[in-house]
């Protein structure tokens, strides 16, 4: 993993080709409002969001409002509950920004498969979680990348598996609507599809833990996830127990999503503020506590 100061070398030197983005940004407040803490082994409550100061802008949120998030719970390191708390890379992201804009942060764990009722339904401000946006790139208001991600294959070491080719004859499982089983399924995709095709079976389970526990008892040959996620299961469970195959499915982004067609003035508040994070290298700082310093990227 990166240092921290090879980390904000990296990050000025991508501030300098987003600078634009600040100007198009909306202004908005700083003050420094800490989001509170739930009770131990109480998640969040998920009330709805309120206006407690008129916007100066029409779409943005003053000082005083409630940013809700929408994300995955089942999604580490990037969302997950731990201990009757939720956290991850993205939420710490989030009450950063929250902070810095004076709102009121509410974590709202949603169903994956729902997540655009959810933000059509304006239940959620936004989806911040891990969120492709490869092949998504027209049904968001999305922020630019800020994290570089790829789909992987993960098996148990002593599978007998080397590559994906092995993979031919085997059962795999992934996640429902995830972004590993909208890879597998790109019919623009021709090694993708002849690759689907020659598994055994092609299973999904509502979360990546489930995926663990099958591809543990054996029920299932491999797991096709994204890198920081598997990275993050690997690590947790026995040392040397499961590798990830060096050729990977494909390459993505991620990004914070955001409604289309009215969800653009609040993306521009909330991604003004995480330039500023980057510039002073809170951003690495967060991205470093939850070993995600390799994965940084800031589009222009």
């Amino acid at each position: 993993m990166k240092t921290y100061s090879r980390i904000m070398k990296r990050i000025s030197a991508a501030l300098a080709a987003t600078g634009m983005l600040l100007a198009l940004a909306a202004c908005g407040q700083t003050a420094a409002t800490t989001t509170a803490a739930p009770e131990k082994k109480t998640p969040e409550t998920t009330a709805a969001p309120q206006t407690t100061a008129a916007p100066a802008v029409e779409g943005t949120k003053a000082k005083g409002d409630q940013f809700v998030v929408g994300f995955d719970a089942n999604f580490p390191p990037y969302g997950y509950l731990e201990d009757g708390e939720y956290k991850g890379f993205d939420l710490s992201l989030a009450e950063e920004v929250c902070k810095r804009r004076g709102w009121e942060l509410v974590k709202r764990p949603i169903d994956w498969d729902a997540k655009d009722m959810e933000l059509t339904s304006g239940s959620i401000d936004c989806i911040w979680n891990g969120f492709t946006i490869n092949g998504r790139e027209g049904l968001y208001a999305w922020t630019p990348a800020y994290v570089d991600n790829s789909q992987v294959f993960v098996v148990r070491s002593d599978s007998g598996i080397a590559k994906q080719a092995d993979l031919a004859g085997k059962v795999v499982v992934v996640q429902a609507d995830s972004s590993a089983l909208a890879a597998l399924e790109d019919e623009e995709n021709e090694e993708a599809v002849k690759l689907t095709a020659s598994f055994a079976k092609l299973e999904q389970v509502p979360d990546y833990n489930t995926a663990f526990m099958n591809l543990e008892s054996g029920a299932v040959d491999a797991v096709a996830m994204d890198i920081g996620v598997a990275h993050y299961q690997i690590d947790k469970r026995e040392a040397g127990a499961y590798v990830i195959l060096e050729d990977e499915l494909v390459q993505e982004e991620y990004g914070i999503g955001f409604k289309l067609d009215g969800g653009e003035a609040l993306r521009d508040q909330v991604w003004e503020t995480v330039l500023e994070m980057m510039a002073d290298g809170t951003f690495a700082k967060i991205a470093d506590d939850y070993g995600l310093g390799e994965a940084i990227k800031i589009s222009k």
